[in-house]
């Protein structure tokens, strides 16, 4: 089959041809409608992830949306979305004409669901819908910063706070043309990371006054700083990434004073059922037309300039259609 390869860690992914996956009992054979990019694919191939890779050569890829092969526990032709227990991370992934994913993982699609966007709605979606629903608990009363709103995953935390109802919803980051866009999405104010001088004096601005009561962070560095200092007494803050560093001192009087909630977060740590019921509650919402993903499709013929792209910031999300 045709496939998107790491053949050597720190190395752009290929393509080539690799073997065809084989299912065992427990597993599911897919032939692959959508495999997204995510920046955790990078990361791993990179050999910068805390969960290490998979032997080399492997296919990237942790997600997909695919018809279903061969299966004990699906019909022929079911259309499903799987991620995680393992695919990308520790054993071959999705960016390939088909891969195996194991049962428990599969959830099943509805009818009329682009499987682009609801490929791309897995990571990038579950990432924000879960911390902000089960872990903040955003409410009616709560302010919410959302720290890299202008990525995937930003978009999705913005369009989730304001289903939840906050008050106010603030988004940061740093393209100016897409800060623009993040009203479209819900957000009542945004605030440019380069251009303020200011930054935690801008957040409470934009806040309207007073500190965000829900910090919702992929960044770290000095936007995650400057946001704690910004914060509420009592806020509870979701840290997930750090796209713009790995390191920042906090001072300890900081979080003690204000009493700082902060949640570490991964949904390789969710449990699988968890995973499946957030992913059909986002599924619903995009039927609903209350939540949008806007995807750019890319052919697996051109995977590795694909791949190329995301190790350099895509600028919009990538997801690779076999």
């Amino acid at each position: 089959m045709r496939a998107l390869l790491v053949t050597k860690i720190g190395k752009p992914a290929e393509l080539g041809e690799a073997s065809d996956p084989v299912r065992t009992a427990g597993e599911t054979l897919l032939s692959v409608t959508a495999a997204p990019l995510n920046p955790v694919d990078v990361s791993i191939a990179g050999g910068q992830f805390f969960g290490g890779h998979p032997a080399l050569p492997y296919v990237p890829g942790v997600e997909a949306v695919g018809r279903v092969v061969s299966s004990d526990a699906l019909p022929v032709g079911s259309v499903v979305f799987t991620c995680l227990d393992g695919l990308g991370i520790s054993r071959s992934g999705s960016c390939a004409d088909f891969a195996v994913a194991r049962d428990h993982t599969l959830v099943p699609l509805p009818e009329g669901v682009a499987a682009a966007e609801a490929a791309a709605l897995g990571t990038a979606g579950l990432a924000a819908w879960i911390p902000l629903t089960r872990l903040a608990e955003v409410t009616p009363q709560d302010i919410v910063l959302v720290l890299g709103a202008t990525g995937a995953v930003g978009g999705v935390a913005i369009q989730t706070a304001r289903l939840l109802g906050a008050a106010r919803i603030v988004g940061a980051g740093r393209s100016a043309s897409k800060l623009a866009d993040l009203h479209e999405l819900g957000a009542d104010a945004v605030v440019n990371l380069d251009s303020a001088d200011d930054l935690d004096a801008a957040i409470v601005e934009a806040c309207g006054g007073t500190g965000p009561t829900v910090v919702f962070d992929s960044l770290w560095g000095l936007p995650a700083l400057a946001a704690l200092k910004a914060a509420a007494v009592g806020a509870r803050v979701l840290h997930l990434g750090q796209s713009c560093a790995a390191e920042v001192a906090i001072p300890s009087g900081l979080v003690r004073g204000k009493s700082l909630k902060i949640f570490g977060y991964t949904t390789l740590n969710v449990a699988a059922q968890d995973v499946a019921a957030a992913y059909q509650q986002l599924i619903t919402e995009l039927k609903r037309g209350r939540i949008r993903m806007d995807v750019t499709t890319v052919p697996l013929a051109s995977a590795a300039r694909a791949w190329e792209r995301q190790q350099a910031g895509p600028g919009a999300k990538l997801v690779i259609c076999p």
